[in-house]
Protein backbone atom coordinates (compact mmCIF):
# COMPACT_ATOMS: atom_id res chain seq x y z
CA UNK A 1 0.00 0.00 0.00
CA UNK A 2 1.28 3.80 -0.97
CA UNK A 3 -0.02 6.00 1.50
CA UNK A 4 0.92 9.42 1.43
CA UNK A 5 0.96 12.84 4.16
CA UNK A 6 -0.24 16.07 2.90
CA UNK A 7 -0.64 19.50 4.42
CA UNK A 8 0.84 23.12 4.42
CA UNK A 9 4.12 24.40 6.15
CA UNK A 10 3.84 23.71 10.13
CA UNK A 11 1.42 21.30 9.65
CA UNK A 12 2.86 18.38 11.46
CA UNK A 13 2.83 15.66 8.79
CA UNK A 14 6.19 14.60 9.30
CA UNK A 15 6.32 14.38 12.76
CA UNK A 16 3.09 11.79 13.06
CA UNK A 17 5.23 9.62 10.02
CA UNK A 18 7.06 7.69 12.41
CA UNK A 19 4.71 7.19 14.74
CA UNK A 20 2.32 6.37 11.90
CA UNK A 21 5.00 3.67 11.30
CA UNK A 22 5.05 2.17 14.39
CA UNK A 23 1.32 1.55 14.85
CA UNK A 24 1.33 -0.03 11.41
CA UNK A 25 4.56 -2.21 12.19
CA UNK A 26 2.78 -3.34 15.48
CA UNK A 27 -0.25 -4.77 13.49
CA UNK A 28 2.24 -6.11 11.53
CA UNK A 29 3.08 -4.31 8.58
CA UNK A 30 6.48 -3.80 7.11
CA UNK A 31 6.75 -0.29 6.43
CA UNK A 32 9.77 2.13 4.95
CA UNK A 33 9.28 6.16 4.51
CA UNK A 34 10.44 8.87 2.33
CA UNK A 35 10.20 11.96 1.33
CA UNK A 36 9.52 14.53 -1.93
CA UNK A 37 11.51 16.25 -2.85
CA UNK A 38 14.84 14.36 -1.84
CA UNK A 39 13.82 10.82 -1.19
CA UNK A 40 17.28 9.38 -3.05
CA UNK A 41 20.50 10.74 -3.35
CA UNK A 42 19.66 12.46 -6.86
CA UNK A 43 16.77 13.77 -5.33
CA UNK A 44 18.48 15.29 -2.40
CA UNK A 45 20.32 17.42 -4.54
CA UNK A 46 17.45 18.80 -5.98
CA UNK A 47 15.78 19.32 -2.89
CA UNK A 48 18.58 21.70 -2.19
CA UNK A 49 18.20 24.07 -5.22
CA UNK A 50 14.11 23.58 -4.53
CA UNK A 51 14.50 24.80 -0.96
CA UNK A 52 17.15 27.11 -0.93
CA UNK A 53 15.53 30.20 -0.08
CA UNK A 54 18.69 31.83 -2.17
CA UNK A 55 17.19 30.86 -5.15
CA UNK A 56 14.12 33.22 -4.81
CA UNK A 57 14.85 34.29 -8.41
CA UNK A 58 13.06 30.40 -9.63
CA UNK A 59 10.99 30.36 -11.87
CA UNK A 60 7.81 28.53 -11.62
CA UNK A 61 7.89 26.29 -14.81
CA UNK A 62 11.93 25.76 -13.47
CA UNK A 63 10.42 24.61 -10.17
CA UNK A 64 7.50 21.84 -11.46
CA UNK A 65 10.17 20.31 -13.78
CA UNK A 66 12.35 20.11 -10.69
CA UNK A 67 9.98 18.25 -9.08
CA UNK A 68 8.72 16.15 -11.40
CA UNK A 69 12.70 14.84 -12.02
CA UNK A 70 12.85 14.47 -8.31
CA UNK A 71 9.62 12.50 -8.98
CA UNK A 72 10.49 10.42 -11.72
CA UNK A 73 14.06 9.33 -9.76
CA UNK A 74 11.81 8.59 -6.66
CA UNK A 75 9.52 6.40 -8.47
CA UNK A 76 11.72 4.06 -10.05
CA UNK A 77 14.05 3.85 -7.74
CA UNK A 78 12.33 3.68 -4.21
CA UNK A 79 8.57 3.67 -4.32
CA UNK A 80 8.00 1.04 -7.19
CA UNK A 81 10.32 -1.85 -5.81
CA UNK A 82 8.99 -1.69 -2.19
CA UNK A 83 5.91 -1.53 -3.02
CA UNK A 84 6.40 -4.31 -5.55
CA UNK A 85 8.14 -6.00 -2.62
CA UNK A 86 4.56 -5.50 -0.64
CA UNK A 87 5.93 -3.16 2.00
CA UNK A 88 4.02 -0.42 2.68
CA UNK A 89 5.45 2.87 1.56
CA UNK A 90 4.97 5.90 3.49
CA UNK A 91 5.85 9.37 1.82
CA UNK A 92 5.80 12.60 2.90
CA UNK A 93 4.72 14.70 0.11
CA UNK A 94 4.30 13.38 -3.34
CA UNK A 95 2.08 14.45 -6.42
CA UNK A 96 -0.60 16.30 -4.33
CA UNK A 97 2.26 18.87 -3.10
CA UNK A 98 3.13 19.88 -7.01
CA UNK A 99 -0.78 20.26 -7.83
CA UNK A 100 -1.23 22.43 -5.12
CA UNK A 101 2.06 24.08 -4.98
CA UNK A 102 2.94 24.73 -8.82
CA UNK A 103 -0.94 24.73 -9.72
CA UNK A 104 -3.27 26.03 -7.48
CA UNK A 105 -0.60 28.71 -5.51
CA UNK A 106 1.93 29.40 -9.06
CA UNK A 107 -1.39 29.11 -11.04
CA UNK A 108 0.48 26.82 -13.72
CA UNK A 109 -1.85 24.73 -15.63
CA UNK A 110 -2.92 21.47 -13.42
CA UNK A 111 -3.48 19.77 -16.37
CA UNK A 112 -0.30 19.81 -18.14
CA UNK A 113 0.57 19.06 -14.39
CA UNK A 114 -1.51 16.32 -14.33
CA UNK A 115 -0.32 15.23 -18.27
CA UNK A 116 2.89 15.50 -16.86
CA UNK A 117 2.45 13.07 -13.94
CA UNK A 118 0.75 10.56 -16.37
CA UNK A 119 3.55 10.67 -19.18
CA UNK A 120 6.93 10.32 -17.07
CA UNK A 121 5.85 8.97 -13.58
CA UNK A 122 3.07 6.24 -14.76
CA UNK A 123 0.43 8.32 -13.12
CA UNK A 124 1.29 6.57 -9.97
CA UNK A 125 -1.29 7.92 -7.14
CA UNK A 126 -1.13 6.64 -3.22
CA UNK A 127 -3.95 4.42 -2.58
CA UNK A 128 -4.11 6.66 0.66
CA UNK A 129 -3.30 10.62 1.44
CA UNK A 130 -4.05 12.17 4.55
CA UNK A 131 -4.40 15.40 4.70
CA UNK A 132 -3.28 17.32 7.85
CA UNK A 133 -5.28 20.59 7.46
CA UNK A 134 -4.36 23.13 9.44
CA UNK A 135 -5.16 27.81 9.44
CA UNK A 136 -1.65 28.91 7.49
CA UNK A 137 -1.20 31.35 9.84
CA UNK A 138 -0.99 28.69 12.52
CA UNK A 139 1.12 26.73 10.44
CA UNK A 140 3.63 29.00 9.31
CA UNK A 141 3.72 30.14 12.92
CA UNK A 142 4.74 26.71 14.00
CA UNK A 143 7.27 26.10 11.19
CA UNK A 144 9.14 29.57 11.89
CA UNK A 145 9.33 28.47 15.65
CA UNK A 146 10.94 25.06 14.73
CA UNK A 147 13.22 27.09 12.62
CA UNK A 148 14.17 29.71 14.52
CA UNK A 149 14.76 26.65 17.47
CA UNK A 150 17.57 24.64 15.29
CA UNK A 151 14.89 22.07 14.48
CA UNK A 152 14.45 23.13 11.12
CA UNK A 153 17.57 24.43 8.80
CA UNK A 154 17.48 27.76 7.25
CA UNK A 155 18.78 26.47 4.41
CA UNK A 156 15.19 24.72 3.25
CA UNK A 157 12.67 28.20 3.99
CA UNK A 158 12.07 29.00 0.38
CA UNK A 159 8.35 28.53 0.84
CA UNK A 160 8.57 29.42 4.38
CA UNK A 161 9.34 32.64 3.19
CA UNK A 162 6.44 32.67 0.83
CA UNK A 163 3.37 35.28 1.98
CA UNK A 164 0.70 33.96 4.05
CA UNK A 165 -1.92 33.98 0.69
CA UNK A 166 0.56 32.15 -0.96
CA UNK A 167 -0.37 29.45 1.70
CA UNK A 168 -3.55 30.50 2.22
CA UNK A 169 -3.99 29.23 -2.29
CA UNK A 170 -2.33 25.81 -1.16
CA UNK A 171 -4.52 25.47 1.56
CA UNK A 172 -7.34 25.88 -0.38
CA UNK A 173 -5.67 23.46 -3.15
CA UNK A 174 -5.42 20.67 -0.78
CA UNK A 175 -9.40 20.65 0.41
CA UNK A 176 -10.62 20.96 -3.11
CA UNK A 177 -8.79 17.87 -3.94
CA UNK A 178 -9.65 16.07 -1.30
CA UNK A 179 -13.65 17.55 -2.13
CA UNK A 180 -12.72 15.85 -5.87
CA UNK A 181 -11.54 12.55 -4.02
CA UNK A 182 -13.31 11.22 -1.10
CA UNK A 183 -12.07 7.85 -1.74
CA UNK A 184 -8.80 8.81 -1.26
CA UNK A 185 -8.19 11.27 0.98
CA UNK A 186 -8.66 11.42 4.79
CA UNK A 187 -9.04 15.06 6.06
CA UNK A 188 -6.92 15.19 9.92
CA UNK A 189 -7.61 18.22 12.11
CA UNK A 190 -4.17 19.59 12.64
CA UNK A 191 -4.87 22.00 14.92
CA UNK A 192 -4.83 20.29 18.14
CA UNK A 193 -2.11 18.94 20.14
CA UNK A 194 0.49 16.09 18.55
CA UNK A 195 -1.28 13.13 20.66
CA UNK A 196 -4.77 14.55 19.97
CA UNK A 197 -3.84 13.91 15.85
CA UNK A 198 -1.75 10.93 16.40
CA UNK A 199 -4.93 9.05 17.96
CA UNK A 200 -7.05 10.47 15.42
CA UNK A 201 -4.82 9.00 12.49
CA UNK A 202 -4.74 5.69 14.00
CA UNK A 203 -7.92 5.36 14.50
CA UNK A 204 -8.50 6.48 10.84
CA UNK A 205 -5.24 4.13 9.74
CA UNK A 206 -6.90 0.90 11.61
CA UNK A 207 -10.40 1.04 9.99
CA UNK A 208 -8.47 0.69 6.57
CA UNK A 209 -5.23 -1.79 7.61
CA UNK A 210 -6.92 -4.82 9.80
CA UNK A 211 -4.56 -5.77 12.26
CA UNK A 212 -2.09 -8.57 10.59
CA UNK A 213 -1.07 -9.97 14.20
Amino acid sequence: MFITLEGIEGSGKTTQLQKIVAFLEGRGYECVTSREPGGTAIGAQIRAVLLNPANKEMDAGTELLLYVADRVQHIRTFIEPHLAAGRVVLCDRFFDATLVYQGYARGLDRTLIAELHRLVCGNLKPDVTLLFDLEPRVGLSRAWQAINSGGRSRQETRFEQEKLAFHQKVRDGYLDLARLEPHRFRVIDASGDIQEITRTVEKTLGALLPAKR
